[in-house]
């Protein structure tokens, strides 16, 4: 009878502990369920929008691609640009590449938010496929944009716990900084297209907002007169040197014209022959996105202080 007993007692307690098991595992099931079918109310920059409380298949359209990387959101689908900034590479190299003509494309990735700019074309066809969210460039702060960009994925304190950091850090290499090289020397950056170059403001990325927003290196009074409007201002390289501070920073492309580096014109530049010249792959300094401004502002640390 013993031997009856026994496993009969041991069928019993299979049987209720698969039974707990199941109940578990349906509860978790309905959790992650009920989290998936969660949404917020954000408050865009166009009106309250219905977004999922915690997305997990994003497209991005803009050049916040940084901000969400380092946010721990999945991003399903990128912007051109985006892929080919090289500190987003390891992150970015299984994404789709897409545009806002890709409408196909985007379908076919069953996204679950979309992330674009104001001016992006087919934005009420977007609108069909998920929520799509719309920013307008620099229409606010860059801070405020990684912000933003917290509140909309649910995640505004981690993004305000890096805004708090990032000031500090910037602030002391800053004040470093300017000890060195003097608190009134200015900086110019300066991007080529084709024959023209672009003189750039305080907030047009390439480590402007770095340099002069956060750290508080001055620019040329010419330089701010000129970019104050549209936040750049074309010039030829003939006059480059009515525009050039104390120091230059020079974002550079493989597939662009530097002739004008090759110039005496450019060589006889007071910032130039002091060896003043910080050169930056435009692709990596690009943005201003979290992931891109903590490796500008290590990358003027190292060369400012070298």
């Amino acid at each position: 009878m013993k031997k009856l007993i026994i496993p009969f007692m041991l069928m019993c307690v299979l049987i209720i502990s698969a039974c707990g098991n199941s109940t578990k595992n349906q509860a978790a099931g309905d959790a992650n369920k009920e989290n998936e079918s969660e949404t917020n109310t954000y408050q865009s920059e166009s009106g309250p929008i219905e977004v999922p409380a915690h997305p997990k298949r994003v497209v991005v359209l803009t050049g916040n691609a940084g901000d969400l990387i380092a946010l721990g959101i999945n991003i399903v689908g990128v912007d051109e640009w985006s892929k080919g900034s090289p500190l987003f590479k390891d992150q970015l190299k299984d994404v789709t590449t897409v545009s806002d003509e890709d409408l196909e494309k985007i379908i076919e990735l069953k996204p679950d938010l979309i992330i674009g700019g104001s001016d992006n074309n087919n934005l009420d066809r977007m609108k069909k496929i998920a929520p799509t969210v719309t920013y307008t460039y620099n229409k606010v702060d860059y801070l405020t944009q990684h912000l933003e960009i917290g509140k909309l994925v649910n995640k505004e304190k981690e993004a305000q716990d890096w805004i708090n950091d990032f000031k500090k850090r910037a602030t002391t290499v800053g004040n470093e900084i300017k000890a060195i090289v003097g608190e009134n020397s200015t900086v110019t950056v300066m991007e080529s297209y084709d024959k023209d170059i672009g003189i750039l403001g305080n907030s047009w990325g390439r480590g402007t907002e770095v340099l002069y927003q956060a750290m508080g290196m001055k620019m040329p009074e010419k330089v701010k007169e000129m970019t104050s409007k549209e936040g750049y201002y074309m010039i030829s390289s003939e006059v480059l040197s009515d525009y050039v501070g104390d120091y230059l920073v020079v974002s550079k492309y493989n597939d662009q014209d530097n002739s004008y580096q090759e110039t005496e014109l450019y060589k006889e530049m007071p910032a130039v022959k002091s060896g003043h010249v910080i050169e930056v792959d435009g692709n990596a300094f690009m943005f201003n996105d979290s992931l891109t401004l903590d490796y500008q502002l290590k990358y003027f640390e190292e060369q400012f202080l070298k």
